[in-house]
């Protein structure tokens, strides 16, 4: 039995995240007993009945190298410096311990970038060159480390091949079923988050939608989430709900009875349209846009975000009234070719 620390943004409470984890321990040989670095480990074991240590501990840490043979670093983009140029250091300093101690060191599933700085790109280059397996999620991820020559395997998203859990909660319900993802961000302004909660009221006096708000990461999602619930229920009361669900697979399962979702997060577009969902989405983020390109979805720029909000309800209106079969089949392609990632880790 060979034993291996798993390593990513864990234990913070962001479902995509801890879909990304779930994904990994299902992909995981049945001859590799993991350790999960997290933030929060008695959370992490209860969700996913995994050992797990704090990623935080330094002693911890290295208790942890010194007993184990593998070092598995991912999924997600860990070594980017747009949200914080602290990221390439914490996680690229891990590579670089493990990769020191001895251990085999395996990157998977990564999203490269943005890299704006040269000690970024730096420490970027050196962690993914020690590496003796690498894979990643995106083309331009791809591109990046070949031209450092280095090699890797490139598949979609795990979350896409993620065993999902339904959960049954429509069954009184005769209206079109319409999940909200949005999450904090900078560009998010008062004034868009106004104008999304205008046109969500639009589409359900046009259509009578039931409106579910899922905020992924609640710390820093469930406001925005209770600010458009209290001003959809002042118009259109119990006609709408927050659902907060921490187990990844019941999460990506709430998507099973949506009719559309409208997502700003990654993995909410990738949850949802894996399960069936038609998809419109708002990227704050290259990781968003690229997707949005792959399915041609409809959705805007962020920043771009109409001012009109029936232009907005008027997108919306159109999804719900139409499935695309191309885009059907180009998502049980991302399903299929998600296992790729798998191979890595044999």
């Amino acid at each position: 039995m060979r034993r291996a620390v798993l390593c990513g943004y864990y234990g913070m409470g962001n479902g995509g995240d801890e879909a990304l984890l779930a994904t990994l321990l299902q992909m995981l040989p049945q001859d590799i007993q993991p350790l999960v670095l997290s933030a929060s480990p008695k959370v992490t074991e209860n969700l996913h009945h995994v050992e797990a240590s704090d990623r935080y501990s330094v002693f911890g840490l290295i208790n942890a190298f010194k007993q184990s043979d593998l070092f598995i670093w991912g999924g997600g983009s860990l070594m980017q410096d747009a949200t914080s140029a602290r990221n390439p250091i914490y996680y690229g300093g891990l590579m670089g311990l493990a990769q020191g101690m001895g251990l085999q060191t395996v990157a998977w599933a990564q999203g490269v970038g943005p890299l704006k700085s040269g000690l970024s790109k730096w420490i970027t280059k050196r962690a993914f060159q020690g590496c003796q397996a690498v894979s990643v999620r995106d083309h331009r991820s791809a591109e990046l480390l070949a031209d450092w020559q280095i090699k890797s395997m490139i598949a979609p998203d795990p979350v896409w091949a993620l065993e999902s859990i339904l959960v049954d909660m429509y069954c009184d319900v005769d209206v079109p079923i319409v999940a909200v993802v949005l999450r904090a961000h900078p560009a998010l302004t008062s004034c868009r988050l106004a104008t999304i909660t205008e046109a969500l009221k639009n589409l359900q006096a046009q259509t009578n939608a039931y409106i579910l708000l899922v905020p992924f990461q609640p710390s820093q999602d469930k406001a925005i989430a209770q600010a458009i619930y209290d001003s959809l229920n002042d118009k259109f009361p119990k006609h709408s709900q927050i659902i907060i669900q921490k187990d990844p697979r019941k999460l990506k399962g709430i998507f099973q009875g949506v009719d559309l979702a409208i997502a700003m997060r990654l993995h909410g577009v990738i949850m949802a349209a894996s399960e069936g969902c038609q998809c419109s989405a708002i990227s704050y983020d290259p990781k968003v846009s690229y997707l949005m390109e792959e399915l041609d979805l409809s959705g805007w720029q962020l920043e771009s975000l109409p001012d009109d909000a029936q232009s907005i309800t008027d997108v919306w209106i159109k999804d719900l009234e139409s499935k695309d079969k191309a885009i059907t089949y180009r998502i049980n392609q991302f399903k299929q070719q998600a296992f790729i990632h798998k191979k890595i880790l044999n």
